[in-house]
């Protein structure tokens, strides 16, 4: 990989798989916000956008269990847990925090301090989605998505032991690996809605395994870093 510029806004989409594996990771979320805190004090910024991992999962399950639920309303089940992650975060990161949530990606609110959270915004919209329409609305070049997927691969590594992880894609043949059409709980590394809109923008996206924190500080450096660059 290639040394990539730093940029003023740091925008990063946090997986819900890795603020609750199964219980919630109170080891990773200490060293995360040490490491995000790192970097305030160098003066850089940060948008996280949390993801509903298996909290989502379980709800989901739950009410299906329970009655015959529309899709929408398992949707809106899934923003709410999503929410309920960013005001984790938002929380633990205290006074470098803004008090409120984002409310919608499009027009995202000033950024009073250096630490902006937000979670899901509307059914038929992926965390992947709104982390883009952030970084689209801050100027942002480039978002890293972490969770517990450590490259892309040339097709899927559970199925076929010939996958091949990738350092680098771009944007036509990331698109020609994944699935054609976004789905909720769709599982792929970034979504086919998502790719094709940061496409559109030339955004960067930058694919790591969220728990291995080295890597995370080099990509924030702008160094070199394990994972896959998606680019235009």
């Amino acid at each position: 990989m290639k040394k990539q510029p730093t940029q003023p806004v740091s925008i990063i989409s946090l997986g819900g798989s890795l603020i609750v594996p199964d219980e919630i990771d109170v080891t990773f979320l200490k060293k995360f916000r040490q490491l995000i805190l790192s970097f305030v004090r160098q003066g850089q910024r940060f948008v996280i956008i949390t993801g509903g991992g298996k909290t989502n999962k379980r709800y989901n399950e739950a009410a299906r269990k329970l009655a015959t639920v529309k899709a929408v309303d398992l949707d809106w089940i899934g923003i709410a847990t999503t929410k309920v992650h960013a005001h984790l975060l938002r929380s633990i990161f205290g006074a470098y925090a803004n008090t409120t949530l984002i409310d919608n990606p499009e027009k995202p609110p000033k950024m009073l301090r250096p630490i902006l959270l937000g979670g899901g915004y509307v059914p038929g919209h992926s965390t992947d989605m709104d982390a883009v329409q952030m970084a689209i609305a801050l100027g942002a070049t480039r978002i890293l998505n972490l969770s517990d997927i450590p490259y892309v691969y040339t097709k899927d590594p559970k199925k076929y032991k010939d996958a091949k992880a990738l350092g680098q894609v771009n944007w036509k043949e990331y698109r020609k690996i994944i699935p054609k059409k976004w789905t909720p709980r769709l599982s792929s590394p970034f979504d086919p809605r998502a790719s094709a809109l940061a496409q559109k923008h030339g955004l960067e996206v930058d694919i790591l395994q969220g728990k291995r924190l080295e890597q995370v500080k080099l990509a924030l450096q702008g160094k070199a870093f394990h994972g896959t660059r998606i680019f235009t």
